[in-house]
């Protein structure tokens, strides 16, 4: 990919309500605009999957909009992709779980006929975050659906859901876009370099999201790369001590950074409703009104720390996976199949040094530290565990 490339692309144009935001998925929003369009072509529930970043949730609302608006109307599709239309309901999973209770009062809120549009649309995002006892609440709405509401769930994959809920919904799997794609998407949106949004997007291997968030972050890019090499360095059990406490500071200093604006505004938001001024003591009997914000952004800090957390098991995963590459003969400089290019020296002579059975030993256990963190494991203790195997090859 060069910079001709970019040149060569089309000028931006005004995007198209509410398809124009929905990027790089034809096939899906073709499906999707006849499904709105034609009765005939629609069901009750539709899951939506598809890798992070690739678009789910957009593409979820654009379709929302499409089933409320009355004849194309531009307003109302507007109102619903703001999130301020009475016949759109949407949860975003603030928590590391989708709680019951959220689920019973979305399902309580399904049998509620459009007040305004054609149809009642219930968009549930991470849906892969409900555990069993969670879903079976669901599947109830599922099975006896309101004759004008629709369900879109969102989730990764089908697997993540039961073979129940599987059964009642229509699955919409959405492609993986390439990297060369998503390099020009983020370059045409942001100015960036190209050969700095290439690099973005091979790093987030093809998660849009995080590859603007590279590319627009040089602290997050560094911090990325110190990472890495810093795994690459352990050795032994005080190196993984010292690795791991580095990893989760850094997750939480960015958790913190991605939250405290927004807890902020919330705080001072539900204080000016309440009628308390700034600084003002808070008067017993809304103290719990404020309690309640803050569990709920505790639980959001707690989620975005274990999100973190993740990313940098993912990005360890990557590495690994191309000293896997390489020890099986893939990864030239012809070949581009290296997504740590920058780290190619080290991970060849860790390929030389290593056998492929002791890198897949490492790399099993670098995916049951990212289930385990699932599980509410104390991410300092699993992540420490894990960089032992990276030092020894063998698994506690």
């Amino acid at each position: 990919m060069d910079s001709a490339a970019i040149a060569d692309a089309p000028a931006a144009t005004e995007v198209e309500v509410p398809w124009g935001a929905v990027w790089g998925q034809d096939a899906a929003v073709a499906t999707l605009r006849a499904a709105a369009s034609d009765p005939a072509s629609m069901t009750h529930a539709w899951l939506i999957t598809g890798p992070p970043g690739s678009g789910r949730s957009t593409l979820a609302y654009a379709f929302a909009a499409a089933l409320i608006a009355e004849d194309g109307d531009e307003r109302t599709m507007r109102q619903v992709l703001a999130g301020t239309h009475p016949d759109m309901t949407a949860l975003r999973t603030e928590g590391v779980i989708i709680s019951i209770k959220d689920a019973r009062a979305l399902v309580e809120r399904s049998y509620f006929g459009p007040s305004l549009g054609r149809y009642r649309v219930i968009v549930m995002e991470d849906a892969d975050r409900m555990v069993e006892r969670t879903s079976n609440v669901l599947l109830k709405a599922l099975e006896e659906p309101p004759e004008r509401t629709v369900w879109i769930l969102c989730a990764p994959s089908d697997a993540d859901l039961l073979p129940t809920i599987r059964s009642r919904v229509r699955t919409l799997r959405l492609r993986e876009p390439d990297i060369a794609d998503v390099a020009r998407l983020i370059a045409r949106r942001t100015g960036i370099d190209l050969a700095v949004a290439e690099q973005s997007a091979r790093h987030a291997q093809r998660h849009i999201g995080m590859a603007q968030r590279l590319a627009t972050d040089a602290g997050a890019r560094a911090r990325r790369d110190q990472t890495l090499r810093g795994v690459l360095a352990v050795r032994g059990v005080g190196d993984a001590v010292d690795v791991a406490g580095r990893v989760v500071q850094a997750a939480t200093e960015d958790a913190k950074a991605l939250t405290a604006e927004r807890d902020s505004t919330e705080r001072a938001g539900l204080l000016r409703t309440l009628g308390i001024a700034e600084g003002a003591a808070v008067p017993p009997a809304v103290r719990s009104q404020l309690s309640a914000l803050e569990d709920d952004q505790k639980r959001r800090a707690t989620r975005s720390l274990r999100d973190g957390i993740d990313r940098v098991l993912t990005d360890l995963q990557s590495m690994f996976r191309d000293v896997v590459m390489l020890q099986f003969g893939r990864g030239g400089p012809d070949e581009g199949d290296l997504i740590n290019r920058e780290l190619e020296p080290e991970l060849r002579a860790l390929a030389a040094a290593w056998t492929p059975e002791r890198t897949l030993v490492v790399l099993d256990r670098i995916a049951e530290t990212r289930r385990n963190l699932e599980q509410n494991v104390a991410p300092t203790l699993a992540l420490e565990s894990m960089l032992v195997t990276v030092a020894s090859g063998r698994t506690p």
